[in-house]
């Protein structure tokens, strides 16, 4: 059997805030430096979501809004992927798509 591993590392200040994040998986081969995460998991034995969302002092509100735009559209296509509603994942994206408007982010030229 094949495994994957994917490490995190944050630096935190004296206040726990971080200060840099870096993540790596094995099969990227080396460490990138990100400026936010959402980190969700499904816990098996509770039946519940556990997250970590993080984001550096550098993370600009401006960066934050379009991180959270595409994350919204890609759990919109994990949904369809995993679930085959393409209708609920049509709706997830408009859903985005309001929130561009909303949030003033010009499409991607």
């Amino acid at each position: 059997m094949k495994k994957s591993t994917i490490s995190i590392e944050i630096e935190l200040d004296e206040n726990n805030v971080p200060e840099t994040i870096q993540w790596e998986a094995s099969e990227l081969g080396k460490k990138a430096e990100c400026k936010a995460m959402i980190l969700s998991v499904w816990d098996k034995a509770e039946a519940n979501t556990m997250r970590i969302d993080l984001w550096t002092k550098e993370m600009q509100v401006e960066e934050m809004t379009f991180f959270v735009h595409q994350t919204l559209l890609t759990l919109s296509d994990s949904f369809e992927k995993a679930t085959g509603d393409a209708r609920m994942a049509a709706t997830m994206r408009d859903f985005c798509d309001y929130y561009a408007e909303k949030m003033k982010i010009n499409p991607p030229l």
